[in-house]
């Protein structure tokens, strides 16, 4: 009996899921999940290129001195 419970609500939630997908809700949402996964890859990118330029700066400075 549980098996057939959990299969029903599977059957539901897959149901609930096409229906969402074929309104714009899901591509206007998957858009803005793209860009702010772009936005954040970026943000990465430029945070440890600023840490290797600094690195390479400090170092730069430090190799002079000795």
């Amino acid at each position: 009996m549980a098996a057939s419970a959990s299969s029903y609500f599977s059957h539901a939630a897959d149901v609930h899921d096409r229906a969402h997908r074929r309104s714009g809700a899901c591509r206007r949402s998957g858009l803005r999940r793209k860009c702010l996964t772009m936005v954040k890859q970026q943000k990465t990118r430029f945070y440890i290129l600023g840490r290797c330029v600094s690195m390479l700066l400090c170092w730069h400075a430090h190799a002079l001195s000795d």
